[in-house]
């Protein structure tokens, strides 16, 4: 006979956050359903995040630059990078202010990126098709592929 878990304490689901946040930034909704999965009801994770996001020690906001920050170091681009705020829950407000913060630009990543990953422009229609999926999935739009693949720098327009 299995003996049935017993709920996790309401005291400590701020406990637990804040363990979490101290590995890693989170937003808001990354953390409440990192509660819900341990077993604390809706209230009494929803309550937790808004008192950490109260003190400060939680923020979207930096959660957003972080990430940006990141994706960007990986060669991601703007649409893939937009993408993974949106399933993290970051407002969209914050994602957007944080993106212009961030300053990039995605010309000058694409170009960077293709000539680290590709090395030279494509030869044959093959290549070329492969190049272009392969920036396309990593989140870059269709005139910074051209560009990056004719290695274009986003001055020379």
């Amino acid at each position: 006979m299995k003996k049935s878990k017993k709920p996790p304490e309401p005291s400590s689901a701020r406990d637990s956050a804040m363990r979490a946040l101290g590995r890693r930034e989170h937003s808001a909704e990354q953390l409440r359903r990192k509660l819900e999965s341990r077993g604390y009801d809706e209230s009494t994770a929803a309550e937790a995040v808004g008192e950490l996001s109260e003190r400060g020690w939680q923020s979207d906001s930096r959660f957003a630059e972080m990430l940006i920050r990141s994706r960007v170091g990986q060669g991601y681009g703007r649409m893939y990078i937009e993408g993974d705020l949106r399933v993290a829950g970051v407002p969209d407000a914050e994602a957007s202010a944080a993106l212009e913060a961030a300053d990039c630009d995605w010309t000058q990543a694409a170009l960077d990126l293709h000539a680290r990953k590709f090395g030279a422009a494509p030869k044959t229609m093959d290549e070329r098709n492969k190049q272009y999926r392969y920036l396309a999935g990593r989140g870059f739009t269709s005139d910074q592929i051209r560009k990056a693949m004719k290695g274009v720098a986003p001055d020379e327009d």
